[in-house]
């Protein structure tokens, strides 16, 4: 009998907003188990809770799908967490979330607790059952020594888990500094989630830049409505926000969705960010949509000198870029101190609009 959840996917390929897939169909009977799961009510309390000790909960709790990028595993697990008709759930992008806990970790040691991270837990799973992230990637090692003991917690509060990401499970964290110490969350991983990597020949994200333009000038009206249009098409829903924390400094990513960012040109080189700031979001993100690049010069030069540091960043890291500018890339910074050391960025700009470029 067809579940619940293919149901939904098959409605939307009826529909027509989504194709038919095979690996995605194969995906979601991985993740149908998941969504009865959720949606049963956990078990009325026993002696044992009254006693302070609970329950173990053992087996799976959730999954964990793998992928290339624009195979369909974010709008996979989106739907599951649409379809789930509970109030206590959660998704988050999992580099947020992380911040999030170090913060809280930061205010729980404040009042002394001899072990800080059982009140954090405590204090995400208060009102939560189901929880989702999206790009689960461990490239800090605060962080590699510390999702563990916070996963194994979470389970332990019968936290159901969906995770997606880039990497198998044993490439996380891979070359990193004292990795040792981090394989039993690998194992951890292997042990509570449902391991599912979605071979998809597609890739979805792709395929709708495929043949259309990148770059939009002049400025005005014409061009916002395009970069609208694409974002609508690759985010796909309402955005979450990122916050990202680089030494010390926050850079506030108000429009992120599904590794898709939107931003103006001023709020990424208007203000004095560096190189470390533009490779933190280069990481972030696989599309990064930039509104409103003006004409560049001597008026403008510590903006023009960010923006081309910015363009290096996501030239290096192969992010798709897409922006409306008040010039093609070649006229974009034709005089004053600099343009010269343009046409660099210019030939880069160039290549970035090609179609098979961030594939």
């Amino acid at each position: 009998m067809t579940g619940k959840l293919t149901k939904a996917y098959k409605a939307l390929v009826e529909k027509g907003e989504l194709h038919a897939d095979a690996a995605q169909m194969a995906a979601l009977v991985v993740l149908e188990p998941i969504l009865a799961m959720v949606e049963t009510p956990p078990p009325k309390r026993s002696i044992l809770w009254r006693l302070g000790r609970k329950p173990e909960i053992e087996g799976k709790r959730g999954a964990y799908l793998w992928g290339g990028v624009g195979r369909g595993k974010s709008m996979l697990m989106d739907l599951l967490f649409a379809e789930t008709q509970i109030t206590e759930k959660r998704r988050v992008h999992f580099h947020a979330f992380m911040q999030e806990v170090h913060a809280a970790l930061h205010e729980a040691r404040k009042t002394g607790v001899e072990d800080a991270l059982v009140p954090v837990a405590k204090a995400i799973t208060a009102d939560l059952r189901f929880l989702c992230f999206d790009e689960m990637q461990i490239t800090d090692i605060t962080d590699a020594m510390l999702v563990g003991r916070l996963f194994d917690l979470l389970f332990a509060e019968g936290v159901v888990i969906v995770t997606t990401s880039n990497r198998h499970p044993t490439e996380l964290y891979k070359d990193g500094l004292n990795r040792d110490l981090f394989l039993p969350f690998i194992d951890l991983l292997a042990d509570r989630l449902t391991i599912s990597e979605l071979i998809s020949e597609t890739d979805y994200r792709q395929n709708r830049l495929e043949g259309a333009a990148r770059y939009f000038t002049p400025l005005g009206a014409t061009s916002r409505a395009a970069l609208d249009q694409i974002w609508g098409d690759l985010s796909g829903r309402d955005p979450d926000g990122l916050v990202l924390k680089v030494k010390g400094r926050e850079i506030d990513i108000p429009h992120f969705h599904n590794n898709v960012a939107r931003m103006t040109f001023w709020e990424l080189c208007g203000q004095p960010l560096g190189a470390g700031d533009y490779l933190a979001l280069a990481e972030a993100v696989r599309v990064l949509i930039v509104d409103d690049i003006p004409q560049l010069g001597r008026t403008n030069f510590n903006e023009a000198k960010r923006f081309v540091t910015l363009v290096d960043a996501l030239y290096e890291a192969g992010v798709t870029l897409i922006a409306s500018a008040a010039a093609q890339p070649e006229t974009l910074y034709v005089e004053g101190e600099g343009s010269f050391e343009f046409e660099r960025t210019a030939s880069r700009l160039r290549e970035m609009q090609g179609a098979d470029w961030g594939a």
